[in-house]
Protein backbone atom coordinates (compact mmCIF):
# COMPACT_ATOMS: atom_id res chain seq x y z
CA UNK A 1 0.00 0.00 0.00
CA UNK A 2 1.26 3.62 -1.19
CA UNK A 3 2.12 5.26 2.09
CA UNK A 4 1.72 8.66 0.01
CA UNK A 5 -1.40 10.50 2.12
CA UNK A 6 -4.79 11.17 0.93
CA UNK A 7 -5.44 14.92 1.47
CA UNK A 8 -8.97 15.45 2.44
CA UNK A 9 -9.45 19.33 1.42
CA UNK A 10 -12.30 20.82 3.83
CA UNK A 11 -13.41 18.80 6.55
CA UNK A 12 -16.68 18.88 7.15
CA UNK A 13 -19.63 16.21 7.61
CA UNK A 14 -18.45 14.37 3.66
CA UNK A 15 -14.76 14.61 4.41
CA UNK A 16 -14.99 13.36 8.39
CA UNK A 17 -16.66 10.27 7.29
CA UNK A 18 -14.03 9.72 4.17
CA UNK A 19 -11.50 10.39 6.82
CA UNK A 20 -12.44 7.69 9.15
CA UNK A 21 -12.95 5.58 6.51
CA UNK A 22 -9.46 5.87 5.29
CA UNK A 23 -7.95 5.44 8.56
CA UNK A 24 -9.50 2.44 9.42
CA UNK A 25 -8.13 0.62 6.20
CA UNK A 26 -5.28 1.81 7.31
CA UNK A 27 -4.47 4.94 4.64
CA UNK A 28 -2.36 8.16 5.56
CA UNK A 29 -4.90 10.78 5.61
CA UNK A 30 -3.90 14.66 6.26
CA UNK A 31 -6.88 16.38 6.22
CA UNK A 32 -6.89 20.11 5.24
CA UNK A 33 -9.17 22.68 6.02
CA UNK A 34 -8.70 26.30 5.63
CA UNK A 35 -11.46 27.65 8.14
CA UNK A 36 -11.69 25.06 10.83
CA UNK A 37 -13.51 24.99 13.70
CA UNK A 38 -13.41 23.19 16.87
CA UNK A 39 -15.06 20.03 15.82
CA UNK A 40 -13.04 19.92 13.38
CA UNK A 41 -9.71 19.89 15.21
CA UNK A 42 -11.24 17.48 18.16
CA UNK A 43 -12.57 15.05 15.28
CA UNK A 44 -9.06 14.79 13.46
CA UNK A 45 -7.47 14.29 17.17
CA UNK A 46 -10.17 11.65 17.84
CA UNK A 47 -8.94 9.82 14.75
CA UNK A 48 -5.07 10.51 14.95
CA UNK A 49 -4.72 12.30 12.14
CA UNK A 50 -3.15 15.94 11.70
CA UNK A 51 -4.92 18.85 10.46
CA UNK A 52 -3.38 21.13 8.50
CA UNK A 53 -4.89 24.57 9.07
CA UNK A 54 -5.22 26.91 6.43
CA UNK A 55 -2.13 26.46 4.04
CA UNK A 56 -0.93 29.09 2.32
CA UNK A 57 -1.69 29.37 -1.20
CA UNK A 58 1.86 28.75 -2.73
CA UNK A 59 2.16 25.46 -0.48
CA UNK A 60 -0.43 23.95 -2.72
CA UNK A 61 1.99 22.51 -5.22
CA UNK A 62 4.17 20.61 -2.65
CA UNK A 63 1.22 19.13 -1.26
CA UNK A 64 -0.52 18.33 -4.40
CA UNK A 65 2.69 16.82 -5.90
CA UNK A 66 3.21 14.35 -2.76
CA UNK A 67 -0.17 13.21 -2.35
CA UNK A 68 -1.74 9.95 -3.49
CA UNK A 69 -5.12 11.77 -4.17
CA UNK A 70 -7.13 14.46 -3.22
CA UNK A 71 -11.19 14.29 -2.14
CA UNK A 72 -12.53 18.03 -2.33
CA UNK A 73 -15.55 18.72 0.47
CA UNK A 74 -18.49 19.39 -2.10
CA UNK A 75 -19.44 22.48 -2.71
CA UNK A 76 -15.50 23.34 -2.76
CA UNK A 77 -14.92 26.03 -5.41
CA UNK A 78 -13.33 25.05 -8.78
CA UNK A 79 -10.95 28.32 -8.21
CA UNK A 80 -9.72 26.97 -5.17
CA UNK A 81 -5.62 26.78 -6.00
CA UNK A 82 -5.70 22.80 -4.97
CA UNK A 83 -7.21 21.96 -7.79
CA UNK A 84 -4.95 23.84 -10.07
CA UNK A 85 -1.93 22.31 -8.37
CA UNK A 86 -3.60 18.97 -8.68
CA UNK A 87 -3.86 19.13 -12.36
CA UNK A 88 -0.20 20.58 -12.48
CA UNK A 89 1.01 17.70 -10.55
CA UNK A 90 -1.07 14.88 -11.96
CA UNK A 91 -2.51 14.18 -8.82
CA UNK A 92 -5.97 12.49 -8.99
CA UNK A 93 -9.09 14.58 -7.32
CA UNK A 94 -11.66 11.67 -6.31
CA UNK A 95 -14.96 11.46 -4.83
CA UNK A 96 -16.83 9.84 -2.12
CA UNK A 97 -18.81 8.63 -4.59
CA UNK A 98 -15.54 6.90 -6.39
CA UNK A 99 -14.55 5.66 -2.90
CA UNK A 100 -17.82 3.97 -1.47
CA UNK A 101 -18.09 1.80 -4.49
CA UNK A 102 -14.42 0.68 -4.51
CA UNK A 103 -15.46 -0.33 -0.89
CA UNK A 104 -18.93 -1.82 -1.55
CA UNK A 105 -20.35 -3.50 -4.04
CA UNK A 106 -24.11 -3.08 -3.70
CA UNK A 107 -26.15 -1.28 -6.32
CA UNK A 108 -26.25 2.58 -5.87
CA UNK A 109 -29.50 4.33 -7.53
CA UNK A 110 -28.13 8.32 -8.35
CA UNK A 111 -30.37 11.12 -8.52
CA UNK A 112 -29.20 14.13 -9.82
CA UNK A 113 -30.96 18.13 -11.46
CA UNK A 114 -30.90 21.27 -10.48
CA UNK A 115 -34.17 20.95 -8.66
CA UNK A 116 -36.39 17.58 -7.10
CA UNK A 117 -33.38 15.72 -5.99
CA UNK A 118 -34.38 15.33 -2.67
CA UNK A 119 -37.96 14.66 -3.33
CA UNK A 120 -37.55 11.98 -5.87
CA UNK A 121 -34.57 10.71 -3.70
CA UNK A 122 -36.75 9.84 -0.83
CA UNK A 123 -39.98 8.72 -2.92
CA UNK A 124 -38.00 6.33 -4.98
CA UNK A 125 -36.31 5.08 -1.43
CA UNK A 126 -39.96 4.51 0.10
CA UNK A 127 -40.95 2.54 -3.45
CA UNK A 128 -38.76 0.79 -2.93
CA UNK A 129 -38.85 -0.03 0.71
CA UNK A 130 -42.80 -1.01 0.19
CA UNK A 131 -41.73 -3.12 -2.49
CA UNK A 132 -39.86 -5.12 0.19
CA UNK A 133 -35.99 -4.00 -0.82
CA UNK A 134 -34.40 -2.77 2.20
CA UNK A 135 -32.40 0.49 0.98
CA UNK A 136 -30.46 3.46 2.39
CA UNK A 137 -30.91 7.17 1.54
CA UNK A 138 -27.17 8.70 1.18
CA UNK A 139 -25.16 11.63 -0.61
CA UNK A 140 -25.80 15.05 -0.31
CA UNK A 141 -28.46 14.26 2.62
CA UNK A 142 -26.96 13.99 6.31
CA UNK A 143 -25.30 10.61 5.32
CA UNK A 144 -22.58 10.76 2.85
CA UNK A 145 -22.24 7.53 0.90
CA UNK A 146 -18.93 6.26 2.53
CA UNK A 147 -21.17 6.34 5.44
CA UNK A 148 -24.10 4.66 4.66
CA UNK A 149 -22.27 1.54 3.28
CA UNK A 150 -21.12 1.08 7.17
CA UNK A 151 -24.83 -0.77 7.82
CA UNK A 152 -25.28 -4.48 6.45
CA UNK A 153 -29.26 -3.81 5.99
CA UNK A 154 -29.23 -2.45 2.79
CA UNK A 155 -29.61 -4.41 -0.14
CA UNK A 156 -28.96 -1.06 -2.36
CA UNK A 157 -28.48 3.13 -1.90
CA UNK A 158 -30.33 5.56 -3.22
CA UNK A 159 -27.98 8.17 -3.90
CA UNK A 160 -28.80 12.30 -3.77
CA UNK A 161 -25.99 13.15 -6.21
CA UNK A 162 -24.90 16.74 -6.39
CA UNK A 163 -23.07 18.53 -8.62
CA UNK A 164 -20.14 18.94 -6.24
CA UNK A 165 -19.66 14.74 -5.71
CA UNK A 166 -20.33 14.16 -9.22
CA UNK A 167 -18.17 16.18 -11.07
CA UNK A 168 -15.11 15.07 -9.41
CA UNK A 169 -15.66 11.18 -9.16
CA UNK A 170 -13.31 9.45 -11.09
CA UNK A 171 -15.05 5.82 -11.75
CA UNK A 172 -18.23 6.08 -10.15
CA UNK A 173 -21.09 4.34 -11.91
CA UNK A 174 -24.19 3.98 -10.51
CA UNK A 175 -26.55 1.20 -11.20
CA UNK A 176 -29.01 3.84 -12.16
CA UNK A 177 -28.80 6.87 -12.58
CA UNK A 178 -31.89 9.57 -13.33
CA UNK A 179 -30.97 13.03 -14.67
CA UNK A 180 -34.34 15.00 -13.83
CA UNK A 181 -33.68 18.81 -14.97
CA UNK A 182 -31.22 21.16 -15.34
CA UNK A 183 -31.30 25.04 -15.08
CA UNK A 184 -28.30 27.62 -13.80
CA UNK A 185 -27.58 27.20 -10.65
CA UNK A 186 -24.33 27.17 -8.38
CA UNK A 187 -22.38 29.73 -10.54
CA UNK A 188 -20.55 30.14 -7.12
CA UNK A 189 -18.67 27.14 -6.83
CA UNK A 190 -18.54 25.86 -11.02
CA UNK A 191 -16.12 28.26 -12.59
CA UNK A 192 -19.01 28.46 -15.49
CA UNK A 193 -22.31 27.02 -16.63
CA UNK A 194 -20.38 24.99 -18.98
CA UNK A 195 -18.38 23.09 -16.13
CA UNK A 196 -21.93 23.23 -14.11
CA UNK A 197 -23.63 21.19 -17.13
CA UNK A 198 -20.05 19.08 -17.07
CA UNK A 199 -20.68 17.82 -13.80
CA UNK A 200 -23.89 17.10 -14.19
CA UNK A 201 -23.68 14.96 -17.01
CA UNK A 202 -21.06 12.74 -15.50
CA UNK A 203 -23.53 11.02 -14.14
CA UNK A 204 -23.89 8.72 -17.37
CA UNK A 205 -19.89 8.98 -18.19
CA UNK A 206 -19.29 5.37 -17.50
CA UNK A 207 -22.86 3.89 -18.75
CA UNK A 208 -22.60 0.74 -19.81
CA UNK A 209 -24.93 -2.73 -21.11
CA UNK A 210 -25.16 -3.39 -17.47
CA UNK A 211 -26.56 0.44 -15.99
CA UNK A 212 -30.33 2.37 -16.53
CA UNK A 213 -30.33 6.03 -17.51
CA UNK A 214 -33.43 7.54 -16.53
CA UNK A 215 -34.35 10.53 -18.95
CA UNK A 216 -36.69 13.56 -19.15
CA UNK A 217 -38.09 14.27 -22.16
CA UNK A 218 -39.34 17.17 -21.24
CA UNK A 219 -35.62 18.70 -20.70
CA UNK A 220 -33.91 19.49 -23.90
CA UNK A 221 -30.48 19.47 -22.41
CA UNK A 222 -30.93 16.39 -20.53
CA UNK A 223 -32.44 14.43 -23.40
CA UNK A 224 -29.31 16.14 -25.39
CA UNK A 225 -26.45 14.32 -23.22
CA UNK A 226 -28.39 11.03 -22.89
CA UNK A 227 -26.34 7.99 -23.14
CA UNK A 228 -25.98 5.16 -26.09
CA UNK A 229 -24.60 3.14 -24.17
CA UNK A 230 -26.90 0.70 -21.70
CA UNK A 231 -30.88 1.03 -20.98
CA UNK A 232 -32.68 3.72 -21.19
CA UNK A 233 -35.77 4.80 -19.57
CA UNK A 234 -37.81 7.78 -20.22
CA UNK A 235 -40.22 9.96 -18.56
CA UNK A 236 -42.47 13.10 -19.21
CA UNK A 237 -45.49 14.69 -18.54
CA UNK A 238 -46.97 14.09 -21.82
CA UNK A 239 -44.35 11.52 -23.54
CA UNK A 240 -42.37 8.90 -22.43
CA UNK A 241 -41.95 5.28 -20.72
CA UNK A 242 -43.38 6.97 -17.37
CA UNK A 243 -46.04 9.71 -18.10
CA UNK A 244 -49.15 11.22 -17.42
CA UNK A 245 -51.80 10.18 -19.61
CA UNK A 246 -55.91 10.17 -19.47
CA UNK A 247 -55.43 11.42 -15.90
CA UNK A 248 -53.44 9.32 -14.29
CA UNK A 249 -49.51 8.37 -14.06
CA UNK A 250 -48.43 5.16 -16.14
CA UNK A 251 -45.69 2.99 -16.23
CA UNK A 252 -45.23 1.56 -19.81
CA UNK A 253 -49.01 0.20 -20.41
CA UNK A 254 -49.53 -0.51 -16.25
CA UNK A 255 -51.44 2.38 -14.45
CA UNK A 256 -49.80 3.41 -11.18
CA UNK A 257 -52.33 6.07 -9.58
CA UNK A 258 -54.86 8.22 -10.52
CA UNK A 259 -53.81 11.70 -10.09
CA UNK A 260 -56.36 12.52 -8.16
CA UNK A 261 -55.79 10.17 -6.01
CA UNK A 262 -52.45 12.24 -5.29
CA UNK A 263 -51.96 14.51 -2.34
CA UNK A 264 -49.85 16.35 -4.62
CA UNK A 265 -50.32 17.14 -8.07
CA UNK A 266 -48.85 19.62 -8.97
CA UNK A 267 -47.13 19.95 -12.92
CA UNK A 268 -43.56 19.47 -11.39
CA UNK A 269 -44.96 17.68 -8.40
CA UNK A 270 -46.27 14.98 -11.26
CA UNK A 271 -42.84 14.94 -12.73
CA UNK A 272 -40.89 14.13 -9.54
CA UNK A 273 -43.26 11.05 -9.21
CA UNK A 274 -43.06 9.84 -12.35
CA UNK A 275 -39.31 10.20 -12.36
CA UNK A 276 -39.05 8.42 -8.46
CA UNK A 277 -41.05 5.72 -10.23
CA UNK A 278 -38.89 4.93 -12.90
CA UNK A 279 -36.00 4.93 -10.90
CA UNK A 280 -37.48 2.47 -8.43
CA UNK A 281 -38.92 -0.06 -10.58
CA UNK A 282 -35.25 0.25 -12.44
CA UNK A 283 -33.86 -0.93 -9.05
CA UNK A 284 -36.76 -3.62 -8.82
CA UNK A 285 -39.46 -2.30 -7.26
CA UNK A 286 -43.29 -3.30 -8.40
CA UNK A 287 -45.98 -1.42 -9.08
CA UNK A 288 -48.24 -2.19 -6.09
CA UNK A 289 -45.22 -0.76 -3.77
CA UNK A 290 -44.68 1.81 -6.38
CA UNK A 291 -48.46 3.13 -6.23
CA UNK A 292 -48.18 2.29 -2.16
CA UNK A 293 -46.02 5.20 -1.74
CA UNK A 294 -47.12 7.48 -3.95
CA UNK A 295 -50.65 7.18 -2.31
CA UNK A 296 -48.76 7.79 0.91
CA UNK A 297 -46.27 10.78 -0.25
CA UNK A 298 -47.37 14.45 0.66
CA UNK A 299 -44.66 15.89 0.18
CA UNK A 300 -41.61 17.81 1.77
CA UNK A 301 -41.41 21.03 3.63
CA UNK A 302 -40.69 24.03 2.28
CA UNK A 303 -41.26 22.78 -1.26
CA UNK A 304 -44.56 24.81 -2.52
CA UNK A 305 -46.20 23.68 1.04
CA UNK A 306 -49.28 25.19 1.99
CA UNK A 307 -49.00 26.94 5.05
CA UNK A 308 -52.30 28.37 5.78
CA UNK A 309 -55.40 29.96 4.28
CA UNK A 310 -57.33 33.13 5.02
CA UNK A 311 -59.78 35.37 3.47
CA UNK A 312 -59.54 33.52 0.40
CA UNK A 313 -55.89 34.18 0.58
CA UNK A 314 -53.27 30.77 0.79
CA UNK A 315 -50.03 31.21 2.17
CA UNK A 316 -47.29 29.02 0.89
CA UNK A 317 -43.99 28.02 2.33
CA UNK A 318 -41.46 27.44 -1.18
CA UNK A 319 -38.49 28.75 0.82
CA UNK A 320 -36.17 25.59 -0.84
CA UNK A 321 -36.46 27.29 -4.03
CA UNK A 322 -33.22 28.67 -4.45
CA UNK A 323 -32.69 28.88 -8.40
CA UNK A 324 -35.21 31.38 -10.91
CA UNK A 325 -35.55 27.70 -12.32
CA UNK A 326 -37.82 26.48 -9.09
CA UNK A 327 -39.31 30.21 -8.35
CA UNK A 328 -40.49 30.12 -12.01
CA UNK A 329 -42.09 26.29 -11.68
CA UNK A 330 -43.41 27.46 -8.35
CA UNK A 331 -45.30 30.37 -9.65
CA UNK A 332 -46.66 28.33 -12.22
CA UNK A 333 -48.39 25.48 -9.64
CA UNK A 334 -50.07 27.98 -7.65
CA UNK A 335 -51.57 31.20 -9.79
CA UNK A 336 -52.10 34.08 -9.53
CA UNK A 337 -49.72 35.18 -7.10
CA UNK A 338 -48.26 37.64 -4.44
CA UNK A 339 -44.11 36.52 -4.77
CA UNK A 340 -41.43 37.51 -2.02
CA UNK A 341 -38.67 36.51 -3.55
CA UNK A 342 -34.49 37.38 -2.86
CA UNK A 343 -31.97 36.22 -0.59
CA UNK A 344 -28.23 35.87 -1.56
CA UNK A 345 -27.60 34.87 -5.30
CA UNK A 346 -25.42 32.45 -6.02
CA UNK A 347 -24.07 34.25 -9.29
CA UNK A 348 -27.08 33.48 -10.95
CA UNK A 349 -29.24 35.62 -13.93
CA UNK A 350 -32.49 36.84 -11.88
CA UNK A 351 -33.87 37.97 -15.20
CA UNK A 352 -35.73 34.42 -16.07
CA UNK A 353 -37.86 34.74 -12.97
CA UNK A 354 -39.92 37.69 -14.84
CA UNK A 355 -41.18 34.80 -17.17
CA UNK A 356 -43.75 34.85 -14.46
CA UNK A 357 -44.54 37.91 -14.47
CA UNK A 358 -47.84 37.87 -15.90
CA UNK A 359 -48.71 35.62 -13.00
CA UNK A 360 -48.31 38.61 -10.24
CA UNK A 361 -49.88 40.58 -8.60
CA UNK A 362 -46.73 41.98 -7.35
CA UNK A 363 -43.26 40.87 -5.78
CA UNK A 364 -42.07 41.43 -2.43
CA UNK A 365 -37.87 41.68 -2.87
CA UNK A 366 -35.65 40.61 0.22
CA UNK A 367 -31.85 40.19 1.49
CA UNK A 368 -29.01 40.83 -0.51
CA UNK A 369 -30.38 40.22 -3.83
CA UNK A 370 -33.61 42.75 -3.40
CA UNK A 371 -32.43 45.44 -5.94
CA UNK A 372 -31.55 42.53 -8.36
CA UNK A 373 -35.13 41.15 -8.40
CA UNK A 374 -36.23 44.85 -8.48
CA UNK A 375 -34.33 45.17 -11.57
CA UNK A 376 -35.16 41.48 -13.02
CA UNK A 377 -39.22 42.73 -12.49
CA UNK A 378 -38.85 46.18 -13.74
CA UNK A 379 -41.60 46.98 -15.81
CA UNK A 380 -43.26 44.23 -15.53
CA UNK A 381 -44.79 44.56 -12.15
CA UNK A 382 -45.44 46.23 -9.11
CA UNK A 383 -41.91 45.60 -7.17
CA UNK A 384 -41.41 46.91 -3.07
CA UNK A 385 -38.34 45.93 -1.02
CA UNK A 386 -38.71 45.16 2.40
CA UNK A 387 -36.35 44.88 4.97
CA UNK A 388 -36.98 42.06 7.18
CA UNK A 389 -38.99 38.81 6.38
CA UNK A 390 -42.02 40.30 8.77
CA UNK A 391 -41.89 43.19 6.74
CA UNK A 392 -42.41 40.86 3.68
CA UNK A 393 -45.08 38.89 4.74
CA UNK A 394 -47.09 41.73 6.11
CA UNK A 395 -46.69 44.15 2.97
CA UNK A 396 -47.14 40.87 0.41
CA UNK A 397 -50.83 39.97 2.81
CA UNK A 398 -52.09 43.17 2.27
CA UNK A 399 -51.20 43.51 -1.53
CA UNK A 400 -53.31 39.85 -2.34
CA UNK A 401 -56.87 39.65 -2.72
CA UNK A 402 -58.87 37.07 -2.55
CA UNK A 403 -58.15 33.65 -4.54
CA UNK A 404 -54.21 34.67 -5.11
CA UNK A 405 -51.71 33.24 -3.24
CA UNK A 406 -48.88 34.65 -0.88
CA UNK A 407 -45.63 32.54 -2.22
CA UNK A 408 -42.25 32.75 -0.66
CA UNK A 409 -40.14 31.16 -4.14
CA UNK A 410 -36.93 33.16 -3.44
CA UNK A 411 -35.01 32.10 -6.15
CA UNK A 412 -31.92 32.71 -3.97
CA UNK A 413 -29.99 31.25 -0.67
CA UNK A 414 -31.03 31.98 2.83
CA UNK A 415 -27.22 32.78 3.56
CA UNK A 416 -27.94 36.74 4.10
CA UNK A 417 -30.51 36.46 6.72
CA UNK A 418 -30.87 32.83 7.78
CA UNK A 419 -28.65 29.43 8.34
CA UNK A 420 -30.94 27.26 6.17
CA UNK A 421 -33.66 27.40 3.90
CA UNK A 422 -35.55 25.45 6.49
CA UNK A 423 -34.93 27.92 9.00
CA UNK A 424 -36.14 31.28 6.42
CA UNK A 425 -39.30 28.50 5.87
CA UNK A 426 -39.74 28.45 9.21
CA UNK A 427 -40.36 31.97 10.21
CA UNK A 428 -42.06 32.58 7.17
CA UNK A 429 -44.83 30.10 8.49
CA UNK A 430 -44.57 31.27 11.93
CA UNK A 431 -45.08 35.24 10.83
CA UNK A 432 -48.24 34.08 8.54
CA UNK A 433 -49.97 32.39 11.52
CA UNK A 434 -48.75 35.17 13.84
CA UNK A 435 -50.25 37.20 11.28
CA UNK A 436 -53.56 35.23 10.73
CA UNK A 437 -54.23 34.73 14.46
CA UNK A 438 -53.93 38.58 14.99
CA UNK A 439 -56.27 39.68 12.07
CA UNK A 440 -59.66 40.43 13.48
Amino acid sequence: MSRAPVLLVGFAVTNRAVCAQLVERGHLVVPVDDAPDDHARLYAEELGVGLLEQPDPDDWPALAADARAIVPTPGLPESHPCLGAAADAGTPVISEFDLAQQWDARPTLAVTGTNGKTTVTLLAAAMLEASGIPVSVAGNTETPLVEAIRADRPEAFVVEASSFRLGHSQCYRPTVGAWLNFAPDHLDVHESLTSYRAAKAALWNRADEHTTSVVNRDDPVVVAHAPDEGRVVTFGLDDGDFRVSEGALWAWSEKLADTFELHRSQPHELSNHLAAAAVAMAGGAHAQGVRAALLSWTGLPHRVALVAEHDGVRFFDDSKATTPHAACAAVRSVGRAVLIAGGRNKGLDLGPMAEVADQLRSVVAIGEAAEEVQRAFAGRCPVTIAGSMEEAVRTAAEGARSGDAVLLSPGCASFDWYGSYAERGDHFSLLVRELIGGSP
